[in-house]
């Protein structure tokens, strides 16, 4: 049986700015630009407690938490943070596979006890980053992401085989890889709702309602996930996307959506160290047509007012043509250069002294 450990940091970027910062300790934090149209990169736990989210408007975030402290993201830190936090993995495993600045799966298979692993990895983490991280520990990717997600901050939640059944037959349907908010609704209209609803539909209804995605509804539901955990996977591309509680009717509108999108997607490229060269707009209109335009650059993609120059060039008030917009999306492809790790590790890995030869997968 495979032992799949997925680690996510907790608030990163806040928690990074609060560790530097000993005065924000216990402040309603958001990582965000005080300007009219940012958006907030990251909130600490106090200020999810008024809803602050990540990608919400700043002016709408202050609304929400008055007293919110705002703090200017330092990406170059993140990275270097990041950079120590990877070095703790690799001491387990080669086995890697960061999908983030601040997540990452790793294959401990080799190891008797995934969770005396995970246990160890997060006190490494709180040692060399003095921040705190969650764990997540179970036989496939999917629960074990869905596990570090449930007893956040500072959690290491296990997902038995003998738990999962129940446990993804009570998930709601959003909670699926995959399951973004159109076809939620999609699976809203054939009355799915949970992961009961799915595993109780055959491969080949799944399958004509949701096409290839079916197959993989299909066996989520069924607790089988595969996926290996890939330290070579390359990423196709890196986006963000926003719906508009409103369709916005004038060119004008659409126009000023970008830069909250640039200051949205420029965080990821850096998370993901993805250094592309191509620029894709994606515009969905009110009637549900979709429509994109690329532009490509000799060199990758870093600089945010290089972005939004070239996000300006493709959204044109003929690309619109008077209909109206119900969501825009900016992506970054081609990718140029591999990732970039600059971490230096250590000649003997931490924390396995407490592990025994007859430990089993978890405690």
């Amino acid at each position: 049986m495979r032992r799949i450990v997925h680690i996510d940091m907790d608030a990163f970027y806040a928690s990074v700015e609060v560790r530097d910062q000993p005065k924000l300790i216990g402040l309603a934090v958001a990582v965000a630009h005080q300007s009219k149209r940012g958006v907030v990169l990251t909130a600490s736990y106090e200020a999810r407690q008024y809803g602050v989210r990540s990608a919400m408007p700043t002016s709408l975030a202050l609304q929400k938490c008055p007293h919110l402290t705002l703090v200017p993201p330092r990406m170059d830190v993140y990275k270097q943070v990041s950079d120590v936090i990877r070095a703790v993995f690799f001491q387990y495993t080669d086995l890697v596979e960061p999908l983030s600045l601040d997540e990452a799966y790793l294959d401990v298979s080799q190891h008797p006890s995934g969770t005396l692993i995970a246990r160890a990895i997060k006190a490494d983490i709180q040692r060399e980053a003095r921040l705190t991280a969650s764990a997540g520990v179970s036989f496939n990717k999917f629960l074990a992401k869905l596990a570090s997600d449930m007893h956040k901050p500072d959690g290491l939640t296990v997902i038995r085989p003998e738990q999962a059944d129940a446990l993804i037959a009570a998930l709601p349907v959003e909670a699926f890889h995959g399951v973004g908010p159109a076809t939620k609704s999609r699976m809203h209209d054939r009355r799915l709702f949970t992961g009961a609803d799915l595993k109780r539909q055959s491969l080949s209804d799944l399958t004509h309602w949701f096409g290839a995605q079916g197959a993989h509804f299909h066996r989520i539901s069924h607790g089988i996930d595969e996926r290996p955990v890939d330290p070579d996977r390359e990423r196709k591309s890196v986006g963000v996307e926003r719906t508009f509680e409103d369709d916005l009717s004038v060119f004008a509108e659409a126009q000023a959506a970008l830069p909250g999108l640039v200051e949205l997607l420029m965080p990821r490229l850096t998370r993901a160290d993805y250094h592309g060269r191509s620029l894709v707009l994606k515009i969905k209109f009110a009637d549900r047509t979709v429509l994109t335009r690329r532009v490509t650059s000799a060199a990758p993609l870093l600089d945010a007012a290089k972005v939004l120059t070239l996000a300006y060039e493709l959204l044109t008030p003929e690309l619109l043509a008077g209909r109206a917009v119900r969501l825009l999306g900016l992506s970054v492809q081609n990718q140029l250069v591999a990732p970039i790790s600059g971490a230096q590790l250590p000649l003997f890995p931490r924390g396995l002294d407490t592990l025994s030869r007859d430990q089993p997968l978890v405690k």
